[in-house]
């Protein structure tokens, strides 16, 4: 497993991270989950206070349990559940940053986060408060870098400016292309990406024409176009999933693709498909077929 760090930071990450929020609420079946994943070198796990109101943290801590130090811990804060109903309010204030990470270091049993992330925001946002929370939190330990979850390119752009981030988790994939017009700008400021959704929700798997049946479409794709997007795709190489995975890291930004599992099969899986050979060309070619798009909302 290739390592690479996070920005200019001592993060060094995984190429492949978990993405915690799949895993089942049963303690047994994580456990097995997470050992897996630390067992084909993954160190990178990614979770968020957001997940189950909580649960998908505590299920977290349980299972590393003494392995905690082998790993790098990434959570995130800034959704607010009202403790009566399932509401959810965003909530970027520093008083509330500052006491959910208690919260957080309390359910993953540790006493710092290595990543601590803001789950989105607002261009209206108080971003100067939020900003000196992360940095308040840095100074006193329980936190060791800071990262914001976005795909509003003003919201990054204000981040990238204004603040020490390290990280930028994006939606990106081969269907969903739109980060490619910033990672260039991103990588210049020692800042790097990390991907979730390079899947495209299993449409860039081995079930991909499967999965196109029950979709009307995906993205700027409509129906027709995503089933002859796949097909061509498949042309190229019939592990759509090894394509998908490689294509986003080519870019030398992207520091880690976050992937979901909910057994350790598809830990295993993943891993096959990331160490299986896909060429340059192959990636080209796929980014011929499939559309450059670009961010319509939230550029100002």
């Amino acid at each position: 497993m290739n390592m690479k760090n996070l920005g200019t930071s001592n993060l060094e990450v995984s190429e492949i991270a978990l993405g915690c929020m799949s895993l089942p609420n049963n303690l047994k079946e994580a456990q097995g989950i997470i050992d897996q994943a630390l067992n084909v070198g993954i160190n990178y796990f990614d979770t968020a206070d957001l997940y189950g109101k909580g649960q998908n943290e505590e299920v977290v801590g349980q299972a590393l349990g003494s392995r905690r130090q082998e790993i790098i811990l990434a959570t995130k804060v800034g959704n607010q559940w009202d403790p009566h109903s399932d509401q959810v309010t965003w909530n970027p204030s520093a008083d509330y940053i500052k006491s959910q990470v208690h919260e957080s270091l309390r359910r993953l049993k540790t006493d710092y986060i290595d990543l601590y992330q803001l789950h989105g925001g607002m261009i209206t946002d108080p971003s100067d408060e939020t900003i000196e929370a992360f940095e308040t939190l840095k100074k006193e330990g329980l936190i060791r870098e800071y990262g914001i979850s976005s795909i509003r390119p003003n919201v990054i752009k204000r981040f990238m400016e204004q603040s020490a981030i390290v990280s930028i988790m994006m939606q990106y994939s081969l269907l969903d292309r739109r980060p490619e017009e910033f990672l260039d700008e991103i990588g210049a400021s020692g800042i790097s990406v990390v991907t979730r959704g390079t899947l495209a929700k299993g449409l860039l798997t081995s079930e991909a024409l499967e999965r196109a049946k029950d979709k009307n479409g995906y993205m700027d794709y409509s129906q027709e176009e995503l089933e002859k997007s796949l097909n061509e795709l498949l042309s190229i190489e019939p592990n759509l999933n090894a394509l998908a995975l490689h294509a986003a890291l080519q870019h030398g930004t992207v520091a880690s693709i976050v992937a979901g599992a909910s057994s350790a099969a598809q830990i295993r899986d993943t891993i096959a498909a990331y160490d299986t050979s896909i060429s340059a060309d192959q990636i080209n070619m796929a980014k011929k077929i499939t559309m450059k798009a670009k961010y319509i909302e939230h550029r100002e």
